[in-house]
C-alpha cells in the first residue's frame, strides 16, 4: 500500500501544502505549492485549492509575502479559493480563463512569471481541461502538472471541454521536456511528487494507447453506436466501479476523438 503524501519542501525553492480535500477523485487532496527563490524571497502560491480556513492559514503562514497566485487550471478543488487568498495577501491571481483572473494580467503559453530572481515557464497543457496549463521552473528541473499529470494514477479528459487529442499532444510536448532533461521531476496537482518525469510521461502515453485499443475494441464487440456507459462497463473492469462516472467522461472524449 501506498505512504500517505503529506507534502512538504522539494528541491530549494518549492514547498507543498496539501489541503485538505481528500477523496477518490483528489487523491490525498490538492496540493498548493509555495515557489520562491530564496526564504527571504516574495513567493508564488500555485494552486490555492478549496475555500478551507484552516488550509489558507497554513499557505499564508509559508508563503510570506505573496507576489502572485496561479492557476493550473479552473477546477473548484483548484481555484476555489483564489480570488479570496489573492485579497488577503494582496495580490492578483493569473490564469488563463479570464473568469479566475484577478488583476488585467492572463496567463499564457510562453509567459515567464519573474519573481525576486525566480523564474516559472509557462507551458500550455490542455486536455485535461481546455484551460489547463504547466509551469517548469528551469532552475529545478520540474514541471508542476496540475491534474495532467498526477502522482498515483492517471488523470480525467474532463469531457466535454477536455478533449483527447489536445490531452495526448501535451502528454507529447512534456515528454519532449522530459526526453530532452528540461524536467526531470513531476510536482503535480494532487498525489507525490515523481522523480522519474520520464518515466512517468513513458507510462502515461503507453497508458493512453492501451485504453484506445481496448475502445476500439469495446466498439467491435458492442457496435459502432455504442454508449459510453456500456464501454466502460466493458473496458474498465480493472477500475472501481465507484469511479466509473469519471471514466465515463474519459470514454466520452475517447469516442469522440476515435469518431471524429
Amino acid at each position: 500500500m501506498a505512504e500517505p503524501w503529506t507534502g512538504g519542501s522539494f528541491g530549494s525553492r518549492a514547498e507543498c501544502v496539501l489541503a485538505p480535500n481528500a477523496n477518490l477523485m483528489t487523491l490525498d487532496g490538492t496540493n498548493t505549492w509555495v515557489l520562491r527563490e530564496t526564504p527571504s524571497s516574495r513567493s508564488v502560491v500555485v494552486d490555492p485549492g478549496p475555500l478551507d480556513p484552516g488550509h489558507l492559514d497554513r499557505v499564508r503562514s509559508v508563503a510570506g509575502d505573496v507576489a502572485a497566485v496561479l492557476l493550473t487550471h479552473g477546477h473548484l478543488d483548484h481555484s476555489e479559493a483564489a480570488r479570496a487568498f489573492a485579497e488577503s495577501v494582496g495580490c492578483g491571481v493569473r490564469a488563463l480563463d479570464p473568469a479566475w483572473r484577478l488583476g488585467s494580467e492572463g496567463l499564457h503559453d510562453g509567459d515567464v512569471v519573474a519573481v525576486d530572481g525566480l523564474e516559472v515557464h509557462v507551458v500550455g497543457t490542455p486536455g485535461h481541461t481546455s484551460d489547463s496549463l504547466s509551469f517548469v521552473l528551469p532552475q529545478e528541473q520540474a514541471v508542476l502538472t496540475g491534474d495532467t499529470v498526477l502522482g498515483r494514477g492517471t488523470t480525467v479528459v474532463a469531457h466535454p471541454d477536455g478533449k483527447l487529442g489536445a490531452y495526448l499532444s501535451s502528454l507529447e510536448r512534456l515528454h519532449a521536456l522530459a526526453s530532452a532533461r528540461s524536467v526531470t521531476s513531476v510536482w503535480p496537482g494532487h498525489g507525490p511528487v515523481i522523480d522519474d518525469a520520464l518515466g512517468a510521461l513513458d507510462h502515461y502515453l503507453s497508458h493512453r494507447a492501451q485504453r484506445l485499443d481496448q475502445v476500439r475494441a469495446a466498439l467491435a464487440d458492442l457496435g459502432p453506436s455504442a454508449t459510453a456507459r456500456e464501454v466502460v462497463e466493458h473496458v474498465y473492469t480493472d477500475v472501481d466501479p465507484v469511479l466509473w462516472g469519471a471514466a465515463e467522461l474519459s470514454v466520452r472524449a475517447q469516442l469522440d476523438y476515435l469518431r471524429g
